[in-house]
């Protein structure tokens, strides 16, 4: 009880407190809808084209045999166990919003060295069955660096995203758009 009096703002100020947290409450609901954060927690491909960056790798994957049987996640995110697949997610998606948000985005993406790592293995977990006594399959991203072996995509190049080299290189690309977040009541207004 001693805890709550400590805690509990004077009498005075409980209704500009309450205030200020119904503001910052709302403010984060907000956000978190107009963001499209609920949908990072899915293994939807769409996700990956919040960002209008990802529109090329989305368009060479949607025309790939990938298509089919893996998702984005299914490559670009570790398998190994739930905990290691949703930090690896909040972390890489955390490090994404964070450019994005600041615009830094390059025009070119290329694949950070923990993302190597995890793509690497995932091809080698799902097309074990078919390389057992191919070399790649004793390469990581690690030794890789170390100038030990090639990656299964130096020789599968054009899977599953083709030459991608940024925007420009799918120009006519066609991809879903994402429903705007603004309420239609607010775009009626503002298009009077």
């Amino acid at each position: 009880m001693n805890l709550l009096k400590k805690i509990l703002p004077p009498d005075k100020w409980k209704l500009p407190v309450m205030i200020t947290l119904g503001v910052f409450v709302g403010l984060f609901f907000y956000l978190f809808n107009i963001s499209n954060a609920g949908s990072y927690l899915s293994d939807e491909p769409t996700t990956c084209i919040n960002c209008h960056v990802m529109e090329s790798e989305y368009a060479t994957w949607f025309h790939s045999s990938h298509r089919e049987n893996a998702t984005c996640n299914d490559c670009h995110v570790p398998h190994n166990n739930m905990f290691s697949k949703y930090f690896f997610k909040a972390k890489d998606g955390l490090r994404h919003a964070t450019i994005f948000t600041l615009r830094a985005e390059p025009q070119v993406i290329k694949i950070k060295h923990e993302g190597l790592n995890v793509v690497q293995e995932n091809c080698k977990r799902c097309h074990s069955f078919v390389n057992e006594p191919v070399t790649t399959l004793k390469v990581t991203g690690e030794n890789y660096t170390h100038g030990e072996g090639k990656l299964c995509w130096e020789c599968h190049r054009e899977i599953p995203h083709g030459r991608v080299k940024g925007l420009s290189s799918t120009p006519n690309a066609i991809v879903p758009r994402l429903s705007s977040p603004v309420p239609e009541w607010l775009e009626n207004i503002m298009s009077k």
